[in-house]
């Protein structure tokens, strides 16, 4: 699993002693209402958190990456192929304390070009609730379009959106950050 380095975030793998700060970011109410099914119990948030050794790090299945700023962790992200988008799609969430500085777009971009860049990939893909505008104002500006919709059980929407990596265009991971292979 390779590490990821932005101006100001640091993503790497998780270690354990990260499990008390990944629960309580997916505990926070206002980051899980845009995660998955919203906020789950507190024991499936640690058999989330146990998962991802036992089976994504361990089957080596997509990426997962604690996201840190300062030594902190702030996020989590991944990138990952799914049936609902037919392709990869990238996740991420920032702890609130970490909005409105910037850090959702260096992150997304970031994830963005490791998929176009380390994956070889042509186009990722995200998802988001309709109602996530702040979410969908970042991935238009870096380039996603709106490709379709999901209607979910609940008759909520979520909108499906695409980048599409350009021929010649250089999308390596932005100014002042790097990757390095992993532990």
């Amino acid at each position: 699993m390779p590490t990821l380095r932005t101006a100001r975030l640091l993503l790497d793998p998780y270690v354990p002693a990260d499990e008390e700060d990944f629960v309580a970011l997916f505990q926070d109410p206002r980051v899980s209402r845009w995660m998955g099914e919203g906020t789950a119990a507190e024991h499936e948030d640690r058999a989330l958190f146990g998962r991802i050794f036992s089976k994504v790090y361990a089957g080596d299945l997509f990426a997962v990456w604690a996201v840190r700023r300062d030594g902190l962790l702030v996020g989590h992200a991944e990138i990952k192929p799914t049936e609902a988008v037919g392709g990869h799609e990238i996740v991420y969430a920032l702890a609130p304390g970490a909005w409105g500085s910037g850090l959702g777009t260096e992150l997304a971009e970031a994830l963005v070009a490791y998929g176009f860049d380390v994956l070889g990939l042509s186009e990722v893909h995200a998802t988001v609730a309709a109602p996530n505008l702040a979410s969908l104002a970042l991935l238009r500006r870096i380039g996603f379009e709106h490709v379709r919709d999901i209607t979910e059980d609940d008759g909520s929407t979520t909108h499906v959106l695409t980048a599409r990596a350009t021929p010649g265009l250089d999308t390596t991971v932005p100014a002042g950050a790097a990757t390095s292979p992993g532990k």
